[in-house]
């Protein structure tokens, strides 16, 4: 394997280790699902992804490390041995890295924060800000309320 392919692996393999610690997983893993039904890998590859990444958020602060290089070593192997059975194509797999590298990059679109502001007067019980709520009651005491 040229030293162009073995890159692409080693890149391919660090990106997708590092997208299963993070929110962008599970896009990630639609991602990588769809590549391996493409180039026709074996029907467990999807499982153990699943299988790394729950070592990688079990794994603790002392062997962190060491899963992720072990993890990181397997998913080279596996998309070295794609390219060389002839499975996927360097194409193949430079479009995976950048769609990887894509969602790895992406700003975070959660805010962090929520602030609401209510104008208009005094309000004197719950205000919901929603799209739409069913089925929510509501029992509130008013000030003068005796009880």
């Amino acid at each position: 394997m040229d030293s162009e392919l073995a890159a692409l692996t080693t890149s391919g393999a660090t990106t997708l280790v590092s997208l299963m610690v993070t929110d962008s997983w599970m896009h990630a893993r639609e991602v990588v699902g769809r590549f391996f039904t493409r180039v026709g890998s074996d029907s467990t590859a999807i499982a153990d992804l699943d299988t790394d990444r729950t070592r990688l958020l079990a794994a603790d602060i002392a062997d962190s490390p060491q899963t992720t290089r072990d993890i990181t070593n397997r998913w080279h192997a596996h998309l070295r041995r794609l390219l060389q059975a002839g499975s996927a194509s360097s194409n193949d797999l430079r479009d995976l890295l950048t769609s990887l590298q894509d969602l790895a990059n992406a700003p975070d679109t959660q805010p962090n924060t929520v602030q609401n502001t209510i104008t208009g007067g005094v309000q004197h019980g719950p205000v919901i800000q929603s799209g739409r709520i069913t089925g929510l009651t509501f029992h509130v005491r008013h000030p003068t309320d005796p009880a």
